[in-house]
């Protein structure tokens, strides 16, 4: 491995720890010769999995994609970076274990939907608008019928108290 600053390759580890749930493994560095320190991360690396997007083109699955897409949802919410980043991991994994090749966006989006139901009502309802491409009201008035009664007075709720939202065109990150 290469310094990042002087591109020298004496360098040494200073400490490793486990990382993203034990899906990797952290290590801070130093360089011997300029002593600049960084962290690397080593990752498991898996089959490549190709992601069908809505218009049929294919692409390779991009874990910060969905990140992306998940935290512009998340945005002024109580959901925390970690959590958010737990959310992706878990489907990533997922998609691994289940040793796919290929997945659509859609069955990505349902996966992130099914995790974020769970989380914060207001990113589900943000996610869902733009990854199910609501037209108006209506579409938004279908979704809170199919969610839970509990999970649905709430969100009424708080669309009764909001303001307005400041939605985003792209939640879903880049893949549509």
């Amino acid at each position: 491995m290469k310094c990042p600053r002087c591109s020298k390759q004496e360098i040494r580890v200073l400490e490793s720890r486990s990382a993203e749930a034990g899906q990797s493994v952290r290590r801070r560095r130093e360089c011997m010769s300029c002593g600049y320190r960084f962290t690397t991360y080593e990752r498991i690396e898996f089959v490549p999995i190709m992601v069908i997007k809505r218009d049929g083109s294919r692409e390779s699955f991009n874990r910060s994609k969905i990140l992306q897409g998940v935290m512009r949802a998340c945005q002024k919410t109580q959901v925390s970076v970690k959590q958010m980043e737990e959310l992706v991991n878990e489907i990533e994994e997922k998609l691994q274990l289940e040793d796919v090749q290929e997945v659509t966006t859609l069955r990505i989006g349902e996966m992130v939907l099914d995790r974020l139901q769970n989380l914060s009502e207001v990113a589900y309802v943000r996610f869902a608008s733009v990854y199910r491409q609501f037209q108006g009201v209506r579409d938004f008035v279908n979704e809170l019928e199919q969610l839970e009664p509990p999970l649905r007075q709430d969100l009424e709720r708080l669309l009764r108290e909001s303001p307005g939202s400041e939605g985003s065109p792209d939640l879903v990150g880049g893949y549509s």
